[in-house]
């Protein structure tokens, strides 16, 4: 029954997907809609598959950081099997809120943030454990350090200089070190430094009343009294007191110039009304994330006077107000849910009931099924034989399988219980030589150091360019074209689970072989060398036919040109003419007299 209790702030693991790992999230407020039926605004987290891989080498160059510096177990002493695990137990956490139906729980699960102090094994040891260490923005697409972390370590402790020795001199930059405001071992006594306490916030009472924005913003002497008796005027007052060496004359002169009264404003008197309001919008939407807050709605104020602003105002009604407001709508929402426990089969089942084989990824409604394609064979991650059951997993034509441990560890953890030939290569310290032709067909998920065939779910490995690299023998190539009647190609790719009938492509193979090596070799005419062509051309010119011309005289008639019948050979590019046509060998042109 108490398994089954989920609350607000309880980390839960949401399905949305038959086949994909589950989604992991923490509960932030359940809400009863008019349907009757509940749901949880949740925020989320994010895994290693769902982000780039940019960011993840980021988020690796980041562990590594913490690794050098941490006094722990380091990620040198641990296995490869047990890297690729720790991998799957680290979650990214998100500002991002989204709405999902309750029923779609499917248990509870701890997130923690990381402890350096801790081993990183504490998390692998225990199930359904996760941990994260930086914030993932998923509209920038941007990764970084969590600002609410615990600060513990040796690069947060303070660096303790040795004690100088009398009459050394300090070399230190004295104007970044603190500065003594008060002394404790003063000649006045406690009555004298109350009454010139007292004497302070009258001045500063008076200063509201003579400034007319003050007037303002307290138009009442009531107001204007609380108003000067903040923090501000008895800073002021202790400060002036310790400048003059606790002469009381002195810091009354002081606090009364001839301008006028001094008046000390902090930020609750600074900011405007408006401004005010801007904050606590901010604060609404993004909590105590000041860096946030300043971005978005305030950015002309310094984080310093943001977070000033910020520890006043939780001492005012206003705040008080609203603590009561959101208590009473804290009363009326929905605390805990009971879900019961999901007893559905997945559809991603293999079912082997009434002597029939089961559906292989999504390969419904095919013909032609001789035999059953996944029998005897392993489950892809820990290549066990015998299961109580078994769940396809990967993309349809692969036809992998997973057994009943390796599948609830998919569906939890979003990745294979043992790493793969591709992540072993990539852990080893020794870079292996790589072919960047085959490396070109791997997949961003195999990059990134997982399994080649497991590219997440059927749905992101069909985005990916192909899952594997196949490389075809010349023999393969050259049965591909002589036996094209028989293997039928294009048939054979529109029907990939039907078997090829190799056996008579083999037998065609042998016959045609027989007869090409029967059949006598043409001889291919050899293209003699340029140079060879140039020689001959230079022994052998070619001869232009003389032409016969007249000179025209007075007495002589005009002559007349008898033109050849023309020849209808084929144009070339050469000013649509052909070689003959270009080099007046074509056609013989003469002139006669009449």
């Amino acid at each position: 029954m108490a398994a089954n209790m989920y609350r607000v702030g309880d980390y839960v693991y949401f399905e949305n997907s038959s086949s994909n790992p589950y989604l992991i999230r923490r509960i932030e407020e359940l809400n009863k809609t008019a349907t009757g039926n509940v749901e949880a605004k949740v925020v989320c987290f994010y895994r290693r598959r769902d982000i780039s891989n940019t960011l993840i080498m980021l988020a690796d160059k980041h562990a590594k950081e913490i690794e050098e510096e941490s006094e722990t177990t380091i990620e040198a002493d641990l296995t490869d099997k047990q890297k690729h695990q720790l991998k799957h137990r680290e979650l990214f956490l998100s500002r991002q809120y989204e709405s999902l139906p309750a029923t779609h729980i499917r248990g509870k699960c701890s997130v923690a943030l990381l402890n350096e102090t801790e081993s990183v094994l504490s998390y692998l040891d225990k199930e359904d454990t996760f941990f994260y260490s930086l914030v993932y923005d998923p509209s920038v697409k941007t990764l970084l350090a969590d600002k609410g972390e615990i600060r513990v370590g040796p690069r947060y402790q303070a660096d303790i200089p040795e004690m100088l020795s009398e009459g050394e001199s300090d070399e230190r930059e004295q104007s970044k070190l603190e500065v003594k405001v008060w002394d404790p071992n003063s000649p006045l006594t406690d009555r004298q430094i109350d009454q010139f306490l007292v004497v302070a916030r009258a001045v500063g009472t008076f200063a509201r009343a003579l400034d007319c924005s003050s007037s303002v913003r307290q138009p009442s002497l009531h107001m204007s009294a609380a108003a000067a008796s903040r923090d501000i005027t008895l800073f002021h007052a202790m400060d002036t007191l310790y400048r003059h060496s606790y002469d009381l004359s002195s810091a009354i002169s002081v606090l009364v110039p001839l301008g006028g009264p001094v008046l000390c404003r902090d930020e609750m008197e600074e900011w405007s009304a408006s401004e005010a309001t801007l904050f606590e919008e901010a604060l609404e939407k993004y909590g105590k994330d000041f860096n946030d807050i300043r971005q978005d709605f305030l950015p002309w104020k310094s984080l310093t006077s943001i977070i000033e602003y910020y520890y006043m105002w939780k001492t005012t009604d206003r705040y008080v107000q609203q603590k009561r407001l959101k208590a009473a709508e804290a009363e009326s929402k929905l605390k805990q849910v009971y879900i019961p426990t999901y007893s559905k089969p997945n559809p991603n089942q293999i079912s082997t009931s009434n002597g029939k084989p089961g559906t292989v990824n999504g390969a419904v409604g095919t013909t032609f099924q001789p035999q059953n394609p996944l029998l005897g064979r392993a489950c892809e991650s820990c290549y066990a034989t015998q299961s109580h059951q078994w769940y396809s997993w990967g993309p349809p034509n692969m036809q992998c399988r997973l057994c009943a441990t390796c599948w609830l560890y998919w569906k939890k953890y979003g990745g294979l219980k043992m790493p793969t030939q591709s992540e072993e290569e990539k852990l080893s310290p020794s870079p292996p030589t790589e072919d960047p032709r085959v490396r070109s067909h791997m997949s961003r998920q195999a990059m990134q150091g997982m399994p080649v065939r497991n590219t997440g779910s059927p749905k992101s490995a069909v985005k990916t360019r192909q899952a594997f690299f196949l490389h075809t023998t010349y023999f393969t190539k050259f049965a591909r074209q002589v036996c094209k009647n028989t293997l039928r190609l294009r048939q054979a790719a529109r029907r990939p689970f039907v078997p090829i009938n190799y056996a008579a492509i083999r037998a065609e193979y042998a016959d045609r072989h027989a007869e090409l090596s029967g059949s006598p070799q043409k001889s291919k005419s050899t293209r003699k060398p340029l140079a060879c062509i140039i020689g001959y051309l230079e022994i052998h010119p070619s001869k232009k036919p003389n032409v016969i011309r007249s000179t025209p005289t007075l007495q002589t008639p005009t002559t007349k040109r008898m033109l050849t019948t023309p020849n209808h050979t084929t144009l070339s590019i050469l000013g649509k003419r052909n070689y003959s046509h270009h080099n007046g060998l074509g056609e013989l042109t003469c002139c006669v007299s009449d």
